[in-house]
Formats: C-alpha cells, structure tokens, sequence
C-alpha cells in the first residue's frame, strides 16, 4: 500500500506530487484546533477531494465554499486555494492530486485541445463544489470510490483504470462548465500569486510591506487590507507561519542548531523565534528535535 502524505504541515506549490511517470498522489488532510487551517497555496496540478469529517471553509480562486461531510471538490490547476476547520474538533478530506498530463493534456488530439489544455488555462471553468444536490454528484462519488479502490489495492493495470476514472470525473462537470473571461477575482489572484511567489524566495531576508505593496502596485494600506481580506491573516503573520514550517523542514533534515534554523528560516532574533514556535507548535524547538528523536 502506498504511503499516505498529510496537507496539514507542507503546503508549497513546488511540492512533487506523485512521480514524473505517474503524477497521482493520495493525501489526507486532518484539521485539528492544533493545525487548524492549510494556508492559501496553488500548484500545476488539479484536486478531486471527499471530506470524510466534520465540516470547514473552502477558499478556492478568492471565492468561499461552505463545505462539510460527503461533500465532493474539484480544485483545477493553478487556482488558489485553503482550507480551513469550522467549530468541529477534526476535520478529514481525502484528496487525489494529479496532473492533467497524465490524461493526455499534452498530446495534440482533440481531448487535449478542446478540453483538458483549455481547463489548465483557466479558459473553462469546472464547478468547484458537488453537494449531494448536485446533478452529478451521484455519479462522481461513485468514480470517487472507485479512485479510492484502485490507488490502494494496486491491482495489475489499475494505473490505466486511474487514467478513465479521473476521465470521467472531468467529462461529468464539463456538463457544467463555463467559458471564462478575465475578471476582477482573475487579477486580484495574480497579484496574490506574484506574492506569494516573492515571500516563498525571500523568507528567509528582511520583507517589507513596502516590498508586497510595490509588486501589487498598491500603496501600504491597500496592501494589508487586499491581503488580509483574501488570506485571513495579515502579511506578518503569514510570513512568519511559512518561516516556521520551513524551520519544521531544517529540523527534520537533521539540523540541530537552533540559532542557524531561526537565522536561516528569517528569525534574527532568538527569542521571538522561541515564541513564535511555541505559539504555533505548542512545544519549543528543543522539545521538537527530541521528539524527533524518539521517532
């Protein structure tokens, strides 16, 4: 049986799902009042999603969805997303990431052409949300079991099952589907992309708002007012969430200094980094190299 990956921690849009030759990778998202939310992230590959438990919101493509147990989600490449936990003590999703090349978006046939390189430009617009109300929803959760059959029993060709079932799945919300036209939400997640993208290099120096501001060509406050409005934190919070996580990384890879992550990850000072970890870890640094240890 396969590994199981969590989207609780490790959320970077250069994750590598699944392998080159095979691009599916199974995840299981498990939202806790310790990990409360997967922060807003996006990658080249789409999402077919099953919450399992408990119910939470969605922010796909700057857009809320409500969501809760039995719900199906279809995230297309590249769109913005995050979740997050509502009142419930855990929340579960399971997710099938898969990259639409291994449909066959880059062949030239007329599958390709009308269909699956237009979703990937974000020229149709698949429904994102399927509720048992759905017209479709029967059908795809029915393809969603199946999904879920296949990539864990592994059985002689089932790679090729995959391929028809994530198919299918595409085939039924086209039915749906809308041609888009840039918009307002269009250009807004641009600029919060080339954020993101600027922080993701740059963590580990000095950021300014000033900087953030200057790529959306907005002034200061309009800057942490479009940030905090999309984001659900502020720019500073989300910063330092990211320095952390990436200090979980350095110590996982087995670096035992403290200083050299804080310093490394864009804490310059010691004891904010001490605060900032126990805050969000709910133990200090040294407590989580030891029960690295212990693993």
């Amino acid at each position: 049986m396969k590994k199981l990956h969590s989207l609780a921690l490790e959320q970077k849009e250069d994750t590598k799902h699944g392998e080159s030759y095979f691009p599916v990778q199974k995840y299981i998202t498990r939202l806790t009042p310790d990990y409360p939310v997967v922060t807003t992230h996006w990658h080249d590959e789409a999402e077919l999603t099953l919450i399992t438990k408990g119910s939470g919101l969605y922010q796909i493509h700057l857009n809320d969805y409500e969501v809760k147990e039995g719900d199906l989600l279809f995230i297309s490449p590249l769109l913005l997303h995050s979740i997050s936990r509502n009142c419930d003590k855990e929340f579960l999703s399971e997710t099938y990431v898969f990259h639409m090349n291994f449909l066959g978006s880059n062949s030239t046939d007329v599958c390709s052409t009308h269909y699956l390189t237009p979703i990937m430009n974000l020229e149709i617009a698949l429904p994102c949300l399927i509720t048992e109300n759905h017209p479709v929803y029967a059908s795809l959760r029915k393809i969603f079991n199946q999904i879920h059959s296949l990539y864990d029993e592994s059985i002689n060709g089932y790679e090729l099952a995959l391929k028809s079932m994530f198919l299918q799945a595409i085939f039924l919300l086209l039915q749906y589907s809308e041609k888009k036209e840039v918009s307002y939400t269009d250009t807004s997640s641009n600029k919060l992309k080339q954020v993101l993208d600027y922080i993701e290099l740059h963590y580990g120096e000095s950021i300014s708002v000033a900087e953030l501001a200057k790529i959306c060509y907005f002034s200061d406050y309009h800057f942490m007012r479009f940030f905090k409005k999309h984001m659900n934190m502020t720019c500073i919070e989300y910063i330092n969430n990211l320095r952390l996580e990436k200090a979980i990384e350095l110590f996982e890879q087995g670096n035992t200094s403290i200083l050299d992550v804080s310093l490394s990850v864009g804490f310059h000072n010691l004891s904010y980094f001490h605060r900032a970890f126990k805050k969000k870890y709910n133990m200090t640094p040294l407590s989580f190299m030891k029960q690295l240890e212990t693993k």
